[in-house]
């Protein structure tokens, strides 16, 4: 492969990474390594700046009216003001063994410095329950920039096709049982040993083509 075709499949590949990485990540989303159906657990919002001349001063998150949090606290952060705003809800509701006539409404982190810079994210956290038993959560993401740009970010998703502005969307899965979920022993050792083999196999394959590449070009320059 001479240089002009190594960088042409270089670019081919950086484009297509860039494909398929940039839909993803260029809207506000929400995940949870530890919120489950019914239970207690942290949400982290991911921001990220899509303006190439503004910075991220202003993250207003809503909570759902119809699924509000008896419980919720909000992530301090260096450099952000966070205001915590509680409302009345329209008729009592029970969660969990409680039962709310109030609950926090939305959670507003306003920057006190630079913000989130160009071209670059931070995170955002609440922490607190209990979540619903439903399998999904949507919430309201409001990001302003600093040129005074508002972008609300709350479209659900309705079928395969993702909106423009998508609502930050948490998935609820019931927490896993350690004990049924770990790996027996001898199945551990059985998948180790068989990736070695693999992994074994395939370093022999790639010095075998790396010997009869250098052996050609020996016999070219003899």
């Amino acid at each position: 492969m001479n240089r002009t075709t190594a960088r042409l499949s270089a670019a081919l590949i950086t484009v297509a990474l860039v494909g398929i990485a940039g839909p993803a990540f260029a809207h506000v989303s929400v995940s949870s390594t530890d919120a489950a159906p019914g239970g207690f657990g942290k949400a982290v919002f991911r921001v990220p700046t899509e303006s190439e001349t503004a910075s991220t001063t202003k993250l207003v998150i809503t909570l759902p009216e119809d699924t509000p949090f008896a419980f919720l606290n909000a992530q301090t952060k260096p450099g952000w003001k966070v205001t915590v705003t509680e409302a009345k809800l329209a008729k009592p509701t029970k969660v969990g063994d409680f039962e709310l006539t109030k609950a926090v409404r939305t959670v507003t982190w306003t920057s006190t410095g630079a913000g989130i810079p160009p071209s670059q994210f931070d995170e955002f956290a609440i922490s607190g329950g209990p979540f619903p038993e439903a399998g999904k959560i949507a919430f309201t993401a409001e990001q302003t920039y600093s040129d005074g740009k508002v972008v609300a970010w709350d479209q659900v998703q309705k079928g395969d096709t993702e909106p423009e502005h998508p609502a930050p969307t948490l998935s609820l899965t019931a927490p896993v049982d350690d004990a049924k979920a770990a790996p027996s022993p001898a199945k551990e050792t059985d998948d180790s040993d068989t990736t070695g083999r693999w992994l074994g196999g395939g370093a022999l394959a790639v010095a075998a083509v790396a010997l009869v590449v250098a052996l050609r070009e020996n016999r070219r320059r003899a």
